[in-house]
């Protein structure tokens, strides 16, 4: 059992994670005049170097002899960093380019876009409401689509990628930091070879900025993997319920950053196609926590039940049902009531 201090101090966890992954938006405008692939190789890079120290302080290094035997799980630790590496490559760049709230409706749609894919991959079968939520979903991106005059691929793109990178994330089923560790091992030399021709050609902003510049793009492994490392500790202490509300701090500060703090347009047919995501997403959110609910008092009554069917006969009280040796003859025990 969890105490209250442990579920207080998972809740605490799970709000830097979130916060920090909403306010982030504020750092990547930062590091210009680095472009956003550079930017992007960097967090490859110094996520590694972070990440690697840390498990090296927590000694955890045995994961790595199993999956090195896996071939199929390294092909999926390939996939995954491919994936990410648009998320991350994209994501910088729309909020660098004023694109901040169409951002962050890629990822108010991502729980949508979750469940389509858990239909079409996993064969999973949606409740009512779901279907009605992913509906509603597919309706506000007609109407962004018809007020941008085109999809809106970034939020689209942004979404999907998440998707499928925690469909394959769920395949590996590795910890948080093993697997932010694997990824960007991946996504290491490649990255490495890119700032190395970039400073070849004269062009890298590494080094040429002032130390200032210089520390804040290596802070982007820190910016990358502190968040992760307050995610994990949320996950374990806090029901996934819980977590599943607080997902949507993220994207709920990046669009008040894009429209308070950026100044980002946001015209009626924009306001319409927010309005039904999170209408979509109330429905979802209450469809999940009614289920909980609904899933929390099932167990507790088949565990009620069990107990009693396993409760041992207690002595009769009839004085005069008793045998030939003068003992009192045992009677059925009481059945424990559920409360």
């Amino acid at each position: 059992m969890k105490t209250e201090n442990e579920e207080r101090a998972g809740l605490l966890y799970g709000i830097g994670a979130y916060g920090m992954w909403g306010l982030v938006p504020l750092f990547w405008p930062l590091l210009k005049p680095a472009g956003s692939v550079e930017i992007l190789a960097h967090r490859m890079v110094w996520s590694l170097v972070f990440v690697g120290i840390a498990l090296l302080a927590v000694r955890r290094w045995g994961w790595v002899r199993e999956l090195v035997r896996s071939p199929r799980k390294l092909g999926m630790i390939t996939v995954a960093a491919a994936v990410i590496t648009v998320n991350w490559g994209l994501y910088i760049w729309s909020v660098n380019t004023g694109h901040v709230v169409e951002a962050s409706l890629g990822y108010f749609i991502n729980p949508l876009v979750t469940i389509a894919l858990g239909v079409l991959v996993l064969q999973e079968r949606l409740r009512p409401a779901q279907w009605a939520a992913v509906g509603i979903g597919f309706a506000a991106v007609l109407v962004l689509a018809i007020g941008y005059g085109q999809p809106p691929w970034i939020s689209l793109t942004l979404a999907f990628s998440f998707a499928l990178y925690g469909l394959v994330k769920k395949k590996v089923n590795i910890g948080g930091l093993e697997s932010l560790a694997a990824e960007t091992a991946v996504q290491f030399l490649p990255a490495l070879a890119y700032l190395v021709w970039l400073g070849g050609q004269g062009t890298l902003a590494f080094g040429s900025h002032g130390a200032g510049h210089t520390a804040l793009l290596t802070a982007t492994g820190i910016v990358t993997a502190v968040p992760l490392v307050c995610f994990g500790a949320a996950a374990i202490r806090v029901p996934l319920s819980t977590l599943g509300l607080l997902q949507y701090l993220a994207p709920t500060f990046q669009f008040l950053l894009g429209v308070l703090y950026f100044h980002e347009e946001m015209p009626p047919e924009r306001w319409a196609g927010f309005s039904l995501v999170w209408l979509a997403l109330t429905i979802l959110t209450w469809d999940a926590l009614r289920t909980a609910r609904r899933s929390r008092a099932a167990m507790e009554t088949a565990k009620a039940a069990a107990e009693a069917a396993t409760e041992p006969a207690g002595p009769a009280e009839d004085e005069g049902a008793a045998g030939p040796a003068g003992a009192a003859a045992p009677s059925p025990a009481p059945a424990r009531q559920a409360l």
